[in-house]
């Protein structure tokens, strides 16, 4: 999944080089995907509305389902 948001996210924003993701595990079966951005980047993924983020976030919730995962997509703004 972390591979998947990766692609996702790469292919989305101006700074891809700049895109960090950490995956912590909270639980048994449960991830938090902290995703790290440009400042600049952060609209692009979240979007008006937050539609896009919503987006992401259903697409890569997808595969953890069929894995019996719960995932969990946090967007941090690099300093």
């Amino acid at each position: 999944m972390k591979d998947l948001l990766s692609f996702i996210l790469g292919k989305l924003v101006d700074f891809p080089e700049q895109v960090q993701i950490e995956e912590k595990e909270t639980g048994e079966n449960a991830y938090l995907y902290e995703v790290t951005l440009a400042k600049e980047d952060m609209g692009k993924v979240i979007g008006k509305e937050g539609k896009i983020i919503k987006a992401i976030r259903t697409i890569v919730k997808i595969p953890a389902v069929k894995e019996g995962k719960l995932v969990r997509i946090e967007l941090l703004e690099k300093e």
